[in-house]
């Protein structure tokens, strides 16, 4: 396998290579990726002297022992003339090469790795992943992000997340339960509740894939796709309709808004904020529609106040409440 090197050639890419290494040790702080986001931020040739020592990472990773072999030897008799390499190929080298020493890196960094990401019950989570990314995290949210030399793939395990995505030459998708979303450079709000899936777009477009390779459909800013595959409706069970996109993001603002959501989806967007959670008795309860706010710091006196809207009992325990139809007593 050929390598061939481009880059800066001065103390930029050398700290780029820096920073890729730190960003992937076992679980890097925030702080670190913060820091990590202010010098990208800095100059444009950081963020391009990063992506030039990511692709070279990635490119190393996919060669067999033979190619690392020579790679790290072509460097050793470099460093043993004492020819002078410009200063980012002699940082890269050394981090390969305690790479191929120690067995263990290769495995870790150069392959494509599964790094999960979650937020806590009440806690939105802002994070920024190793192409620039930003994702905030709605509470008790998950996501596992999986990058390779020609993809980048986000499976939103449960909960709510938002995307500002960078745009590169790798695709980006995010796997929602049976839903997958490509971005077309964009950044969108994806909510899972079980297999129902909601994405809404602020900016740009995204196309949205029902399972079973069903005609997909593309939605730009200002429309909604939702998928409900006990619906019946739209294309395998997907609809498209508008979406004003402050509502789609309110939940970052500590705000939830509905427009004619099943209760069931609303309470279980409402529990991912609250320590007392609410559980549906009935499977009629959980179907009534439901239009409107409900604010994060306010959880308890909106659910009081469901008998005054709903035919459902409000039934209050020490550590959950419990809904069930008024019929029932």
């Amino acid at each position: 396998m050929a390598m061939t090197f481009a880059g800066a050639g001065d103390r930029v890419t050398q700290a780029a290579a820096q920073w890729w290494t730190r960003l992937r040790a076992e679980d890097p702080t925030d702080s670190t990726i913060e820091q990590w986001l202010a010098w990208m931020e800095e100059d444009q040739s950081h963020a391009r002297a990063f992506e030039e020592v990511s692709r070279l990472s990635q490119r190393l990773g996919h060669a067999d022992s033979h190619a690392r072999d020579a790679f790290v030897a072509e460097f050793a008799r470099a460093a043993e003339r004492r020819v002078r390499w410009p200063l980012w190929i002699g940082a890269v080298a050394a981090s390969l090469l305690l790479a191929v020493i120690g067995g263990r890196m290769l495995d870790r960094v150069y392959r494509p790795q599964a790094q999960p990401y979650a937020s806590e019950v009440g806690q939105n989570r802002d994070l920024a992943l190793p192409d620039g990314t930003r994702v905030a995290l709605g509470g008790a949210s998950a996501i596992t992000a999986r990058y390779a030399d020609d993809l980048r793939k986000i499976e939103l395990r449960e909960g709510e997340a938002f995307f500002s995505v960078t745009h590169e030459r790798r695709p980006f998708e995010v796997l929602a339960g049976p839903v997958l979303i490509r971005d077309l450079g964009t950044a969108f709000n994806v909510r899972r509740t079980g297999d129902r899936v909601a994405v809404a777009v602020t900016e740009g477009r995204v196309r949205v894939s029902p399972p079973g390779g069903q005609e997909a459909i593309e939605a730009i800013a200002g429309q909604q796709v939702l998928y409900d595959p006990g619906s019946g409706n739209g294309r395998a069970g997907l609809s498209i309709g508008p979406i004003a996109v402050d509502d789609a993001t309110a939940w970052r603002g500590r705000r939830l808004e509905f427009v004619n959501e099943p209760l069931f989806v609303v309470v279980a967007s409402i529990n991912r904020y609250s320590r007392r959670p609410v559980q549906i008795a009935d499977a009629g309860v959980g179907a009534l529609t439901f239009t409107g706010t409900v604010r994060v710091d306010a959880i308890d006196r909106w659910v009081e106040a469901l008998p005054r809207v709903f035919p459902v009992q409000v039934s209050a325990f020490g550590d959950h409440v419990v809904l069930s139809s008024a019929d029932r007593h």
